[in-house]
């Protein structure tokens, strides 16, 4: 019996010792887990991050509001949104958007941006009713429409109405915020390829999102 016993004893001491082994084994492959884990750089930069320090922005852009529920009633010739979000619109030529850079920085950050034809289009001013209507009709790509160089006159606006244009949006030039203009709720800038970089940056420092200009007016 007492051999029994013993013999009991020492089967219940090695399953012991086993369990106890079993208890502090980690598998092979959780193992490689682990060490590829540690070996993982904390904070590597993702793509969106990558981008942001090329362009040199510091952080994510603010995010843009919700855009409103219904499109102010702005005036037909618009220079501004007339709104108290902190955002700004941006515009460019269609010349500016062929740029490799333009498109390079918009596409990583996706930038909302309004497109408006003006290369080698003439002053409207110069043309007549007719002249002017066939130029507008035929540039429109929506209801928004920039007038090359800015220009127009009584004309400009009949015939754009007659082209279903809901607003000329007129915009601001990139160099009067470069000259030390800050920027104000609903400026619409317009920009070339060499200057979105260096206007992003005064965005972001002065607090501001980029918004959709469609979806404002």
């Amino acid at each position: 019996m007492r051999a029994a016993h013993r013999l009991l004893a020492g089967l219940l001491a090695a399953g012991a010792l086993v369990t106890a082994g079993c208890a502090h084994s980690v598998d092979p492959i959780e193992r490689l887990g682990r060490r590829a884990a540690r070996q993982v750089t904390p904070g590597a930069d993702t793509p969106a991050a990558a981008a942001r320090k090329r362009w040199g922005l510091t952080g994510p852009l603010a995010r843009a509001p919700e855009p409103p529920a219904h499109r102010f009633s702005a005036a037909y010739v618009v220079d501004h949104v007339p709104t108290h979000d902190k955002v700004v619109f941006l515009a460019v030529d269609e010349g500016a958007a062929r740029d490799p850079r333009f498109v390079r920085i918009t596409g990583e950050l996706k930038l909302p941006v309004s497109l408006f034809p003006a290369e080698g289009r003439p002053d409207l001013p110069t043309l007549s009713y007719e002249g002017q209507r066939a130029e507008i009709c035929g540039q429109r790509r929506s209801r928004l429409f920039h007038p090359p160089h800015g220009a127009y006159n009584a004309d400009t606006l009949r015939a754009a109405a007659d082209c279903g244009v809901r607003a000329l949006v007129l915009g601001r030039e990139f160099r009067e915020y470069a000259q030390g203009e800050r920027l104000r709720p609903g400026d619409i800038v317009r920009a070339d390829a060499s200057a979105t970089a260096p206007l992003l940056r005064r965005i972001q420092e002065q607090g501001y999102a980029v918004a959709r200009l469609e979806d404002y007016i």
